[in-house]
């Protein structure tokens, strides 16, 4: 077998320094979902004296004890709009996990922090949870609570809010069970989340669902109603039938989603323990990945981490070595797996395309390791057909049927991170280690693009150049791009699905195999409408 022979010396210093870099950006994190925790906290005593269970206490309820739960977006909107410190999280906590034994997407409601009111980045977090969802055939449990759109924004979101609708009814359509409970509010365009969904819990003397509350009512008709007679839960359970169930508290309408999910034909959760580990510590990836992006490194070093006995058959790496493909078993599954030790080259996008054909005729997931500065530029690229090439590399990557998985493990710039299917080619999931860089190019050299750029029209205006000036737009643009480029700016963006310790990447490559595996072998029962409430 092709086993990788690692020659990392993991008691060197340059290993050390590595791996010390890395644990500053994990505890950088680490800060601030601890600062999401206190923000919750806060709320406590409000909660308590209502009788309710804050947002991170009902996700505990309804998952399953001791089974995984992979968080999605977790510092979606971070520092963006009115946030401070992460702790809005997009206005809801959501991810992959396991209801009554079957594996669902779960959107919980942050209604802990700023009411759960959602920003623009929330809502952009809510519609790729529903890409998700249907992308992989995923049930989704929704517990709602929340004030709706944060009003200082609502008119980004407003005309691109009715997608989140438009998805419900195609996942209704589509054969994919929405069930939602109603913890509190839920009012105005939030009223239309659980008239969409297939089946709706409500809590006795908790919830609201109207799409105008008193105020608004009395201000437009004058009429005058509490929030029971406009939306409560017995006229929706009673008399409008918007609601299936009533239950009587948090706890219970968790209890009884969990029975319904119970009760739908997905497949249960099964533990296999008989994985091939890799034949080196998985704690090793902390310090693999050059702190100085300069410094080179192989990526197979990664890949033996990543593979079932560390076993790794290389493609074509006589024809180009700089972009690494090749098969290897994750939990038993083959997988093709495409790498950078360098800049894609005109061979390496041939390469690359040629592998990707080979695991799409044969139905092989596809695992993308960016860390590249790009397509090779140069005099002799461009006569090598780099643009051709380029061109087919990212045509190929774009259309392969197959589940496609891109990590993050350093730089992914320019048109590199489309050949290695970023986030705008839509891979299956996308996570990220907390060293990348996302961007167009490296700050110095956009800030070194610009002062050339500015010597060149002195030139040729025939006026001498300003070299201050000129050095410090140099030193300004080299300062705003490299912040714009951090993990934590993509990722506020979701420019991918959360950021990850290097440590866990083969634990979550695992899962996520196996949620792509069980949605590709899923027939659905499809309709023309959904399932329509009458």
């Amino acid at each position: 077998m092709p086993v990788i022979e690692s020659r990392i010396d993991t008691a060197s210093d340059t290993f050390r320094e590595n791996a010390a870099a890395m644990q500053a950006q994990l505890d950088e994190i680490a800060r601030i979902e601890e600062l999401k925790s206190a923000a919750q906290e806060k709320a406590r005593p409000l909660f308590d004296k209502r009788g309710k269970l804050l947002p991170k206490e009902r996700l505990a309820l309804l998952l399953d004890p001791g089974t995984p739960f992979l968080e999605l977006s977790a510092l979606a909107g971070y520092l963006m709009y009115d946030d401070r410190d992460g702790s809005g999280a997009g206005g809801s906590i959501a991810g992959i996990g396991y209801v009554s034994g079957k594996r669902c997407m779960v959107i919980v409601s942050n209604s802990a922090v700023k009411g759960g009111t959602v920003t623009p980045a929330g809502l952009n977090k809510s519609l790729r949870l529903q890409d998700i969802a249907l992308e992989n055939k995923l049930p989704i449990v929704g517990l709602m609570e929340g004030g709706g759109a944060n009003l200082q924004h609502v008119s980004d979101m407003f005309v691109e809010g009715a997608r989140s609708f438009a998805n419900q009814a195609r996942l209704s359509a589509a054969g994919i069970p929405q069930i939602s409970v109603v913890h509190g509010s839920s009012t105005a365009g939030g009223a239309y989340q659980p008239g969409l969904s297939d089946y709706v819990v409500m809590v006795r003397g908790r919830s609201k669902v109207f799409l105008a509350g008193p105020p608004l009512l009395k201000a437009a008709t004058g009429e005058i109603a509490n929030d029971e007679e406009l939306g409560g839960a017995e006229l929706h359970a009673e008399v409008t039938g918007t609601a299936e169930y009533l239950a009587e508290d948090d706890a219970d309408g968790i209890r009884i989603a969990r029975d319904i999910m119970a009760r739908l034909p997905w497949k249960k959760y099964q533990n296999d323990c008989s994985v091939k580990e890799p034949k080196y510590p998985s704690d090793d990836l902390i310090g693999i990945v050059p702190a100085d992006s300069k410094t080179p490194y192989d990526v197979r070093e990664v890949i033996a981490r990543l593979a079932d006995g560390s076993d790794f058959l290389d493609f074509k790496n006589d024809y180009d070595s700089q972009t690494v493909c090749g098969h290897v078993s994750i939990a038993g599954e083959t997988v093709g797996i495409i790498g950078n030790n360098g800049p894609i080259t005109p061979k390496g996008a041939t390469k690359a395309a040629h592998f990707v054909q080979l695991c799409d005729q044969a139905g092989v997931p596809i695992l993308f390791l960016h860390n590249t500065t790009g397509f090779m530029v140069g005099k002799d690229a461009e006569a090598g057909g780099i643009v051709k090439h380029g061109s087919k590399l990212i045509q190929a990557v774009t259309n392969a049927r197959v589940p496609r998985i891109s990590i993050h493990i350093g730089g992914s710039y320019g048109a590199g991170n489309y050949a290695m299917c970023g986030r705008g080619v839509d891979p299956r999931f996308v996570f990220s280690w907390p060293n990348v860089k996302t961007a167009v190019m490296g700050g110095a050299q956009a800030g070194m693009v610009l002062k050339i750029v500015g010597l060149e029209k002195a030139k040729r205006m025939g006026l001498e150049p300003d070299m201050d000036q000129l050095e410090a737009m140099e030193a300004a643009t080299a300062k705003q791009m490299d912040a714009c480029s951090t993990a934590l700016y993509g990722t506020a963006r979701l420019w991918d699905d959360g950021i990850i310790d290097p440590r866990d990447t083969r634990k979550l490559l695992i899962y996520l195999l196996d949620i792509c595996r069980d949605a590709d072998s899923r027939d659905l029962r499809p309709n023309t409408f959904g399932v329509a409430r009458f």
